[in-house]
């Protein structure tokens, strides 16, 4: 079951057509997140980071779209596929609706909302290996329009095709200025001794939710040292920890990159602090 615009109806149903401005100029913006046993884990930031983006899109935001009124439409979607009691992977996307070329005939929008089911309640490191590699076919633009959570995700798609052709678990993309932005799927973390870096959203990374929460958790940390700067991707090599981060996933500890391979130490030390805040959001 699907929620769209408020009508809980069958995933089959032809609810969608040719004309939707998602398909044809990525004119959408979505937010993944995880909902525990009816409960919407970090639901505040994600609504706040959907209306701002809706903004930076021009997109009109109903009067209806309180964070109460899509808190009850997620809930309502998660109801009608059965997951109440249970973990669920929800996709909330807004999109622009029908109408125009480049230039829409209004900014009005619809949304759908789909639940399926997630493994683990908690953030978990099941401690298998994960390498990655540099995707360099194509770059991430530093600006603002990087930042938000669109339907613009080619290189994502491309990269992602790269990583499995190659036997790789992800890849970290760069910025046309050769740095280091994000992975595939998250932000990127690395650690070297008590320094914790992450690059800036001014280089082009994802305004990641839980990147949010873990330079707050950092930021309050007595023995680390966080840095948002530009990474450059000789440092890499020389990182004692290296890790992706997604409101899914939590924290995945990157175990290999070319000849280097980490540990994860910290990851799993920040990973109990992040499950910590997201049982008491």
């Amino acid at each position: 079951m699907v929620n769209f615009s408020g009508k809980i109806i069958s995933k089959d149903s032809l609810y969608l057509n040719h004309l939707n401005r998602g398909l044809r100029y990525g004119d959408a913006l979505f937010e993944s997140i995880r909902v525990i046993n009816g409960r919407i884990a970090f639901w505040e930031d994600h609504y706040l980071r959907l209306m701002a983006s809706m903004r930076i899109m021009r997109m009109n935001i109903p009067m209806s779209f309180t964070m109460e009124f899509l808190e009850s439409q997620i809930t309502a979607t998660v109801d009608g596929n059965g997951l109440t009691d249970g973990f669920s992977r929800v996709r909330l996307t807004v999109f622009r609706n029908n109408g125009g070329l480049y230039l829409p005939q209004d900014n009005d929008v619809s949304y759908v909302i789909e639940a399926n089911v997630l493994a683990n309640g908690r953030f978990r490191i099941d401690g298998s290996s994960y390498e990655v590699e540099l995707f360099k076919d194509f770059f991430i633009n530093a600006d603002m329009l990087s930042t938000l959570k669109t339907n613009n995700k080619a290189i994502n798609v491309v990269g992602s095709i790269y990583a499995k052709e190659n036997g790789y678990d992800n890849c970290i993309l760069l910025n046309g200025s050769k740095q280091v932005v994000e992975a595939l799927n998250g932000n990127v973390f690395l650690i070297k001794g008590k320094t914790v870096k992450t690059p800036p959203k001014k280089d082009g990374c994802l305004n990641g939710i839980v990147r949010k929460k873990l330079i707050a958790i950092i930021d309050k940390h007595e023995e680390l040292i966080l840095e948002e700067t530009s990474i450059s991707p000789f440092e890499l090599q020389k990182a004692d920890e290296l890790f992706v981060t997604n409101s899914i996933i939590g924290i995945q500890p990157v175990t290999k990159y070319r000849k280097k391979e980490y540990h994860s130490t910290v990851a799993t030390k920040l990973l109990d602090e992040l499950n910590k805040i997201a049982k008491e959001d």
